[in-house]
């Protein structure tokens, strides 16, 4: 899952990419591109700690192949091995991921270069991204819809903007 998670976060990378590309000939790109730059550096930082936690997953998983209970309970105990700056990293790209596309969302509503809700909801994903990391930092898990909204989000601004033909 992890590989398909972290290469879901290129494609999120290279499609705010492209919204940035798409919108640069119009005055919403005084806060579209630091909304794109913000949005994506969250991104790679959130994957950065994500990809270490998928190779200390499978190391670990690899390493306890065909071991008895007891020993992988022993070896569980036995770690030492301190995740809080890798959990820290993948709090600062939530965060400043979620910044990144609440700047967006209000250069889209601002300028009305899309449809209103695609603001809206970028708006809504950033503060709440924002809100759950800062307000309940120890309860990671709560981030998951956040995430797939992030990505449906994505997806339907990219619907519109193939569908429409957004001139920009």
């Amino acid at each position: 899952m992890y590989r398909i998670h972290l290469f879901g976060v290129v494609v999120a990378v290279a499609a705010l990419v492209t919204l940035g590309t798409v919108l640069t000939n119009t005055p919403a790109r005084i806060l579209i591109w630091p909304g794109v730059a913000v949005a994506i550096i969250g991104l790679m930082v959130g994957a950065a700690g994500s990809a270490f936690y998928y190779h200390f997953g499978a190391w670990g998983a690899l390493d306890m192949n065909g071991k008895s209970a007891e020993a992988i309970q022993a070896f569980v105990v036995s770690l030492k091995i301190s995740t809080e700056y890798v959990t820290c990293l993948v709090r600062f790209g939530r965060v400043f991921g979620g910044f990144g596309l609440l700047v967006l969302g209000v250069g889209l509503l601002v300028w009305k270069v899309l449809p209103s809700w695609a603001g809206a909801v970028a708006v809504i994903i950033g503060v709440v991204a924002m809100a759950l990391t800062m307000g309940l930092p120890d309860d990671l898990d709560l981030y998951l819809p956040v995430f797939h909204l992030y990505a449906l989000w994505l997806a339907g601004v990219g619907c519109v903007i193939l569908k429409s033909g957004v001139r920009i």
